[in-house]
């Protein structure tokens, strides 16, 4: 997802840093860093300026991989550009050590905001503000949309969670005129009482600005916002996530936010300041860098990121 829109301000310059940059290094599992080697491989990290919105702070916490004993092999490479299945939502859980959790995955936005651009704009209250229901989301620059990739990555993901027994929902499927609204997207994970909520996405930084990066709720008491008691388990679920992210994708931490951690925490965000479950999102890789654009493109890619995403919450909910 691009940083303007209702979770997401226009990006403002950081003011340099008093102190050096620190990465824990020695604390990064062998799988991590072979994907910070496969990176610097195919391209590297840019030099880009680092975008933020709001006041995001890097977590201390370095990326490494958990693997989940539940973890389930990628698709094949014949499955390469083919889409995800869809099984339905309603379709009865499968038995496995998953049975009994319930986990709600948002994909980013809807494929028809951009039909109806009045409703998306209209402003919902987030706690601490207001902010436009929904936007439109990003894209490559050969128009792949992230509202598209957003739901392959779901239903790929959604298959993986099934398959171990969870019971899983998503926020939307394509299936409603636009939406739903941010407010309405934190509701749904509240009222399925889930034991994890991630909210997928793909970020529209400038080119040269690469790797993924989760996004994790900061300490919020304001209105309807209080994220008090999920604050940890939240930062639990989004290092689990990054670390196995790398594992499964060979994907490096983002180079432009959250000072190579892949962790970023945010108070801006109404999906999580009004989510009183544990919830985080994820920003895949940038749409907008040609070197990122060909991962998310391809359909082998994103199976291993739904592996990578699946793997870190089967560690959680374990």
């Amino acid at each position: 997802m691009s940083y303007v829109g209702p979770d997401f301000d226009p990006p403002q310059p950081r003011r340099p840093r008093r102190r050096p940059l620190t990465v824990a290094v020695a604390a990064l599992v062998p799988g991590a860093l072979l994907g910070w080697l496969v990176y610097e491989t195919v391209g590297g990290s840019g030099g880009g300026s680092e975008e933020a919105a709001g006041t995001p702070t890097s977590s201390s916490a370095p990326v490494t991989a958990t693997t989940s004993p539940l973890s389930t092999p990628s698709k094949s490479a014949t499955d390469d550009d083919k889409p995800s299945p869809t099984p339905t939502t309603s379709a009865p859980a499968a038995s496995g050590p998953l049975k009994g959790k319930v986990v709600v995955i948002d994909p980013g936005h809807n494929p028809n905001n951009f039909q109806h651009t009045a409703e998306i704009n209209k402003k919902v209250n987030i706690g601490t503000t207001w902010k436009e229901c929904d936007t439109t989301g990003t894209s490559t620059n050969a128009g792949y949309t992230e509202a598209k990739f957003t739901l392959d990555v779901a239903h790929r993901l959604r298959t993986l969670l099934q398959q171990q027994g969870a019971t899983v929902k998503l926020t939307q499927d394509g299936d409603r005129t636009f939406g739903p609204c941010i407010d309405e997207r934190a509701q749904i994970g509240n009222k399925a009482h889930a034991d994890a909520v991630v909210s997928v996405h793909a970020d529209g930084a400038g080119a040269g600005q690469r790797g993924f990066h989760v996004i994790l709720p900061g300490k919020v008491k304001a209105g309807s916002a209080d994220t008090g008691p999920i604050v940890a388990s939240s930062a639990s679920l989004g290092e689990r996530i990054a670390g196995n992210f790398v594992r499964a994708t060979g994907s490096a931490p983002s180079n432009y936010v959250g000072d190579g951690t892949g962790l970023v925490t945010r108070k801006d965000l109404g999906g999580l300041n009004l989510s009183t479950v544990p919830k985080v999102f994820i920003e895949c890789g940038n749409m907008r860098d040609s070197k990122d654009a060909a991962l998310l493109t391809s359909g082998t890619w994103r199976q291993k990121a739904a592996q990578g995403i699946f793997d870190g919450v089967a560690s959680f909910l374990s």
